[in-house]
């Protein structure tokens, strides 16, 4: 991506890679959705999953495609660069989508908080704010935010964070090294940082309470809802009298959060749903 204030001007500095044609499927039929929000892709490093991404990225249409944070990890990337093909063919995929017509918000968050110095451009058609408020089509009131400014590590502990993101990064690897295993075997995808996650007492009790800050903060600005993402938790939870969203993640669980023609609010779980159309794609044994 090119920041500049004009479009001729990044026109000018586009590099090829993202002039080259996306290639769709001719036959496959488009989800539609009002809106869809993403987050937490960490393009840049081992663990995004980059192609259950990019399918589900070309088998959606929408009028808004919010990007909810840590879509491109700096923080992984200072410290060696990753960047495969299809990390190209994502962003290409993404700046597709605003030509034709998409409008894309980019609301960065604390990996990719280098584009906070750039809140007002535009990065070919990609609008970076730093947070939004979006309207649903049943008139509910939704405050956009990445959320880690209510994680009180990212805050007030940086050197935790990083620490914490260190060995994150070793979870996921290991993660990845477990699936390529489950792949040669014929086993689908499975998420055993989620499962972690879910058992630790401790993060169970640091996502409640973060869910409960960011509705709180979402209450008191007059919001009927708050999406978010910064914690890899796809979850849809009414605390009091605010609606929280999380959209989850890229890298453990691949889940997006969508908005119907007439305001009804989903979770798909990209990964489950290319594992059930898998499963019904199988053949069935004949039984001799």
């Amino acid at each position: 991506m090119i920041v500049g204030r004009s479009a001729s001007a990044a026109g000018r500095l586009t590099p090829k890679w993202i002039e080259e044609p996306i290639h769709f499927e001719p036959h496959r039929p488009r989800l539609v959705f009002r809106t869809v929000w993403i987050s937490d892709t960490h393009l840049g490093t081992p663990g995004c999953n980059a192609e259950i991404l990019l399918d589900f990225l070309k088998a959606i249409e929408c009028e808004t495609l919010y990007l909810v944070g840590d879509i491109i990890d700096g923080w992984q990337l200072r410290k060696g660069w990753y960047w495969p093909p299809r990390h190209n063919d994502i962003v290409r995929c993404v700046l597709k989508m605003a030509k034709h017509g998409t409008r894309v918000i980019y609301v960065p968050g604390n990996h990719d908080e280098v584009f906070r110095d750039y809140i007002g451009l535009h990065f070919g058609g990609v609008e970076i704010l730093p947070e939004a408020v979006h309207v649903t089509a049943d008139g509910r009131t939704l405050l956009i935010v990445h959320g880690d400014e209510f994680d009180g590590v990212v805050l007030y502990a940086r050197w935790l964070a990083f620490l914490g993101d260190s060995a994150y990064s070793m979870l996921l690897k290991l993660n990845a090294a477990l699936n390529r295993c489950r792949r040669m075997i014929g086993k689908p995808y499975w998420s055993l940082s989620g499962l972690l996650k879910k058992k630790v007492k401790n993060a169970v009790q640091f996502i409640s309470s973060f869910e409960e800050a960011v509705a709180r903060a979402a209450f008191e600005r007059g919001a009927n809802g708050v999406v978010c993402g910064h914690i890899h938790t796809a979850e849809v939870r009414q605390i009091g009298d605010v609606t929280y969203y999380n959209d989850g993640d890229w890298v453990e669980s691949c889940t997006a959060l969508v908005e119907h023609a007439d305001g009804q609010m989903e979770i798909l779980n990209w990964a489950e749903r290319k594992r059930n159309e898998a499963s019904a794609a199988a053949p069935i044994p004949r039984i001799s």
